[in-house]
């Protein structure tokens, strides 16, 4: 069962959703581009605070904007480095919170990794090829 567009949006911002979409949650988690939206769910987390800091920095000490743009900025890439440094744990942490085993999407992650290095190994490693 998949969430409703406004859902999947409030999902990416880093609501949580109803249990009745754990599946879909933990397909999000496991599909080969989690990483992605795992890095645009942490942009769109740090954004709205990177922004307050900025108008901070202009309207209280009065910098200018191309420093306040430059120091948010900053803030803005060092913030999504630190959340996708974690990724791994942040996502089982999440799963865990569904219902799901500590470290089930990183198990299902690294099956399909085997996977994909097996066939690699079988078509390009294979003597004859």
């Amino acid at each position: 069962m998949k969430p409703s567009w406004a859902l999947r949006f409030w999902y990416l911002l880093g609501g949580r959703l109803p249990q009745r979409y754990r599946e879909w949650v933990f397909h999000q988690a496991t599909r080969p581009s989690w990483l992605a939206w795992f890095t645009a769910r942490m942009f769109l987390q740090v954004l709205p605070l990177t922004i307050v800091i900025a108008l901070a920095l202009v309207l209280g000490p009065g910098a200018p904007w191309p420093l306040a743009i430059a120091c948010g900025s900053l803030g803005l890439v060092v913030g999504v480095y630190f959340g996708v440094s974690y990724a791994i744990e942040s996502t089982d942490h999440r799963m865990t919170k569904y219902g799901y085993p500590r470290g089930a999407a990183a198990a299902v992650r690294n099956e399909r990794k085997k996977r994909d290095q097996e066939r690699y190994e079988r078509v390009w490693r294979s003597p004859g090829a």
